[in-house]
């Protein structure tokens, strides 16, 4: 068994109705025992568990649930130690409460299971033997002659038993227990298995909340026009002509442009298609896509700041017997999720309230609290399921907006809801990002050489700029890692996968130009490369494995490689594509996944599967262009994913491990790029660098 940290510390509270409430706090040392309020409800204490006298058992999810599964998986950690009947598990979004801080709270970086592995087992575990000890004490007998399952307490001398429900009431009076003990695997019954997706019943019958589904009675309805070019603002406008729509209320200028309310989204829109408005279009007026690209080749000639330095990576390339040098490029990327952003706020003089789906929450209540001046504690968030995020809604501009809004129509609720224009023009957006290369090798085919030039716009921090590039694990003995940071005023932010994105894609395919010039197969160049990565090096055995690497394919088929660790999971993925006309299709990704313990294997490969139709898009099809300042792509005609037709068979192979869990929302991205990309090499000898291919560059 695991003993649980003491310091991790549970707190109990009475029962809503009659229930117990078990709730987690941060570790704080020699906290007492929350007593129950005079009315027999609980003190709201960010609870995870409450056990009805029903025998429901429900968990608040701390986290945002934006399809990657974490409404199922977090209860399945809850469920594990609760020992209760999965069928009468219920879920429900805490408000922002302190105890959920940074990274609890939100769901981003791959994080929701890694941030709650441990917190959610204890809260599980804390329950069960309160429960346990208030069934003892009504028998009269000692907690060891009892023991808890499928949502009741058994007498093991008698073969009596007690419903959760019964026992709330009394649990809920007890102490916190300490010394708690946690399963080891072997006695896992929930974790490592996939039950049915809570949410998914919801989801169908349509009664599921989604942020666009937020009614609010009187509520009014917002749509937004912002100026073309980032940065720019409003120097005058005229609102008459939309003031005379049908159904339009009012016209407010806002810090980030013109705001039209109405009755109804429809009539909002037009009348936002009415305003006249002169715009201060700032001194990104005139940046354009090749202008950045000719001004980012001469920031990549000089040095930059640095990243990572091992040996003298000059001195090893100037005396390497083979040299390769090469610049690859990737385009700024849209999130682009299938819901657009959109928030409801409704400003009081004593309070505010925002239903928004975002995937940092506390975020959400900040900037509620900086646009409103109301203490934090007064901006209640009501979370929403997400329509997709990946990203997007870890930022707050469209929070921002909403709140402003609603502020000058108090005490009047407001829906602002964007366009699928507004998502793709105004987003922040995966930064463009430009490397220079050069790697070198001895007589023999080894590297003794690597250094690569960023030139990205930061975001989070220079290290997102170059990771998966400055944190390679190839076992080259010169490395030099340099990073320039443009300045666009394009707003970038995190995409899935982050830095590893366009790094991998970058990384991958250059050291299968480096195994080219050695004349070795490039999952025999890597093998040797990552002898001190074992995980790493036996998800690349196993995509070879059950790739068929090395065997005949069908005439016209090719194969590519690429691997990646990131979000504490170890990836490699083997695409085989065949390429017609310059014209690129993928038949079959198998792809090998070390996540650390499984909570889900069924939400693993649906995340997988998720995560390589997100990466194969931008190969082939996705990039933001900018034209004197303004984003060209518009909507999906131009901003177009991968269809279900071009969809490959995708083979999943999960590792078993006992390790603590990594992440597994974007592990699975950036690899794919690479294989398809070295595939194409494979297939016309051309060299991609630059993204997204074009038919004209493989004929």
């Amino acid at each position: 068994m695991n003993p649980v940290n003491r310091r991790s510390f549970l707190k109990t509270g009475a029962a809503v109705g009659g229930g117990l409430l078990v709730g987690f706090e941060l570790p704080v040392k020699g906290q007492a025992q929350t007593p129950a309020s005079s009315n027999g409800a609980p003190l709201k204490l960010n609870a995870f568990v409450k056990v009805g006298t029903d025998d429901t058992v429900t968990l608040e999810i701390h986290k945002s649930e934006m399809g990657q599964g974490t409404v199922t998986s977090l209860s399945q950690l809850l469920a594990e130690e609760l020992e209760c009947d999965w069928k009468k598990i219920r879920t429900e979004f805490p408000g922002v409460e302190p105890v959920y801080g940074a990274p609890m709270m939100g769901a981003y970086g791959s994080l929701s299971i890694r941030t709650s592995w441990q917190p959610l087992r204890q809260a599980g575990a804390a329950a069960r033997e309160m429960l346990v000890q208030a069934a003892a004490q009504q028998w009269k007998v000692d907690k060891s002659q009892c023991r808890a399952e499928n949502n009741t307490v058994v007498n093991t001398a008698t073969g009596a038993k007690l419903t959760y429900g019964s026992l709330a009431e009394a649990a809920a009076k007890l102490p916190a227990p300490t010394g708690l003990t946690l399963k080891t695997a072997a006695q896992y019954k929930v974790i490592g298995t996939s039950p049915k997706r809570l949410d998914t019943p919801a989801k169908v019958n349509g009664s599921i909340g989604f942020g666009l589904d937020v009614k609010r009675p009187g509520m009014l309805y917002a749509s937004l026009e912002r100026c073309p070019v980032f940065e720019g603002k409003v120097a005058s406008f005229d609102g008459s002509k939309a003031m005379a729509v049908p159904g339009v209320k009012k016209v407010v200028q806002i810090s980030n442009g013109v705001a039209v309310i109405a009755d109804n989204t429809w009539s909002a829109m037009e009348g936002r298609k009415a305003l006249v408005i002169k715009w201060d279009e700032g001194k990104w007026a005139n940046v354009s896509t090749p202008g950045l690209r000719q001004e980012w080749a001469g920031l990549a000639a000089k040095p930059g700041m640095s990243m990572r330095k091992a040996g003298d990576a000059a001195a090893a390339f100037a005396g390497a017997a083979k040299k390769v040098e090469a610049v690859y490029e990737a385009p700024y990327l849209s999130h682009a999720p299938m819901e657009p952003l959109n928030a409801t706020v409704q400003v009081r003089p004593d309070g505010c309230d925002i239903w928004v789906a975002s995937q940092i929450q506390s975020l959400a209540q900040q900037t509620a609290a900086m646009v409103t001046g109301l203490p934090a504690n007064k901006c209640l968030v009501h979370t929403q399921y997400l329509g997709g995020g990946f990203g997007r809604r870890g930022g707050a501009d469209y929070v921002t907006e909403a709140v402003e809004i609603a502020k000058a129509m108090s005490p009047t609720p407001v829906k602002l809801t964007w366009s699928r224009e507004d998502d793709l023009q105004h987003d922040t957006y995966r930064p463009a990002s430009y490397v220079k290369f050069s790697g070198g090798l001895d007589a023999q085919g080894s590297p003794v050489s690597f250094s690569a030039r960023v030139v990205c716009p930061p975001f989070g921090g220079n290290g997102t700029a170059v990771e998966g590039i400055q944190d390679m694990k190839y076992a080259i003995p010169n490395v030099a890692v340099e990073f320039t940071a443009p300045d666009t005023g394009t707003p970038v932010s995190y995409w899935r996968s982050v830095g590893y994105s366009q790094n991998t894609y970058f990384m991958e395919a250059f050291l299968d130009e480096m195994a080219a010039a050695a004349g070795a197969d490039p999952v025999e160049f890597r093998r040797k490369l990552l002898a001190g990565t074992p995980r790493l090096l036996n998800v690349l055995n196993i995509a070879a494995e059950k790739s068929d690497w090395g065997k005949p394919l069908p005439a016209g088929r090719f194969r590519g490689v690429g691997v990646v660790n990131n979000i504490g999971s170890f990836n490699a993925q083997v695409a085989e594509v065949s390429v017609t006309q310059g014209k690129v299709k993928v038949h079959r990704v198998v792809c090998a996944v070390d996540c650390g313990q499984v909570i889900n294997p069924a939400i693993i490969e649906a995340q997988i599967q998720s995560g390589i139709v997100y990466g194969m898009s931008t190969v082939t099809k996705l990039g933001i262009t900018l034209d004197k300042g303004r984003v060209v792509q518009k909507n999906f005609n131009n901003y177009d994913p991968i269809r279900i037709d071009e969809m490959p068979v995708v083979e999943v192979y999960i590792v078993p491990s006992r390790e603590n869990p990594g992440g597994i929302g974007e592990a699975s991205t950036p690899s794919i790029v690479p294989a398809v990309v070295n595939a194409v090499y494979a297939a016309t000898k051309k060299r991609v660098r630059m993204l997204p291919i074009k038919a004209a560059d493989l004929v």
